[in-house]
């Protein structure tokens, strides 16, 4: 059914039941999983010994929540690709998922943002405002008190 699904992921719990979800899906249809972390551009007034410093700690940081997703894919025995990209997170989302023809996006539905972007919308939101293809959102579950 799925021959190529697309994991965004930024290591909330949210994000973890999507990995739950998507790993299943991929074993199921014996789908490759495009593992995609996404960080906001780092400000070019920094200059560019700071801004270099800068992204490269987004980009070791990013590394390292994709690495943590994808050792759970490959022990499943799923063909993974990993891709961590500098740019708005939506946007980076769905450009993957249309260069790399993925047929689905497995995203939860919140995660680590601040809280402007409760304001101005959430990157789920605005992935599945405009993804061409299906989007399955992800909530993690709550753990019952009491």
């Amino acid at each position: 059914m799925h021959k190529r699904i697309l994991l965004a992921t930024d290591g909330s719990p949210d994000a973890g039941q999507a990995l739950v979800y998507a790993r299943d899906l991929a074993l199921r249809d014996g789908a490759q999983v495009i593992v995609v972390h996404a960080f906001d551009p780092v400000p070019g007034y920094l200059g560019d010994p700071w801004r270099d410093r800068v992204a490269a700690r987004h980009v070791s940081a990013g590394q390292e929540v994709a690495d943590n997703a994808t050792q759970s894919l490959r022990e499943a025995g799923i063909d993974v690709i990993v891709e961590v990209l500098e740019g708005p997170p939506a946007d980076a989302i769905l450009k993957v998922a249309d260069v790399r023809a993925c047929d689905l996006i497995v995203m939860g539905s919140r995660g680590h943002g601040t809280f402007a972007s409760l304001l101005l919308g959430s990157v789920s939101h605005r992935v599945l405002a405009h993804a061409r293809i299906p989007v399955m959102i992800v909530k993690a579950q709550e753990e019952k008190t009491g």
